[in-house]
């Protein structure tokens, strides 16, 4: 097989574990750990697994692709600061990434959905995640730190994919606008403290609760016609749908269900409820 010949393409936002093992020799395959703690956690390094999928790069979500020292957690990168964090990863223009987290779906959508943010499309989640690939007792290795020849990638901003509170502000009470947020029903209701203290308890007003957790099952995302029943019930006339949680990272989750359900015209609003909720001058509903 020629070295052409076996560069893959990815047409759809989700991949088996099966299908990225049958591919890991692929040439331009680039498999990407997108894993952070869970808001709740202790610190991740009492959580994160000792071995990675074999010729996994590490896709650092809170020290290198986020904001330092922004206001909210998680705050996108410029497109110039992803386009170079990206290359030292050794990404390319024709790169084909499937990128994964040691949840199952967690944090992996929001890699996902940054790569679609910044104009690249040859990008899939792995559906099930390291778990997954261990159960199948697919090949690992010992993590270490790993320096990588620079790529070419090139980022180029998308317009509407993620937004920031302004945007939502103007758009949240259109009647061809829903905010859907993934927190707990708990957190959407009140009835549960926000893991940040100095959060404000409630939702955006029109909002409607579809908790993350309700697309995934057994660390797998559900099938497309469960998540079209999911979401054909609570956005009945197919308005833009504007994704939300804490801090944008479960959002994404969001965001990756409605793709597979063929949903278009999506955003996810990147300071989310942490943003939201501090900002005194937004309204909530509790």
């Amino acid at each position: 097989m020629n070295i052409v010949s076996n560069l893959l393409h990815i047409n759809k936002p989700l991949v088996s574990v099966n299908w990225l093992y049958e591919h890991l020799n692929a040439t331009n395959l680039v498999v990407l750990n997108g894993t952070i703690p869970k808001v709740t956690a202790k610190k991740l390094s009492e959580l994160i697994e000792e071995q990675q999928i074999f010729n996994a790069r590490f896709f650092d979500l809170k020290n290198i692709f986020s904001v330092q020292g922004s206001t909210f957690p998680n705050t996108v990168l410029s497109a110039k600061d992803f386009e170079k964090e990206a290359q030292k990863l050794g990404i390319n223009k024709d790169s084909c990434i499937v990128v994964y987290d040691e949840y199952g779906i967690y944090s992996s959508p929001r890699v996902w959905w940054l790569f679609k943010n910044f104009g690249f499309d040859n990008v899939a989640v792995l559906d099930g995640g390291f778990p997954e690939w261990k159960k199948k007792n697919y090949p690992t290795e010992e993590k270490e730190n790993k320096e990588f020849s620079k790529g070419d990638f090139v980022a180029i901003q998308q317009d509407n994919l993620i937004l920031n509170s302004e945007e939502v502000l103007k758009l949240y009470n259109k009647p061809s606008v829903q905010v859907l947020d993934a927190r707990s029903s708990g957190r959407f209701y009140g009835n549960e403290p926000e893991p940040r203290a100095e959060v404000r308890n409630g939702h955006i007003p029109n909002s409607k609760s579809l908790p993350y957790a309700s697309l995934v099952s057994e660390g797998k995302m559900k099938s497309r016609e469960e998540l079209k029943g999911l979401f054909n019930e609570i956005n009945t006339s197919n308005k833009q749908m504007i994704f939300s949680c804490g801090s944008g990272i479960t959002a994404c989750v969001l965001a990756l269900g409605a793709t597979i359900a063929e949903y278009e015209n999506l955003s996810v609003y990147d300071g989310s409820w942490t943003e939201w909720g501090s900002l005194t001058h937004l309204p909530i509903e509790i």
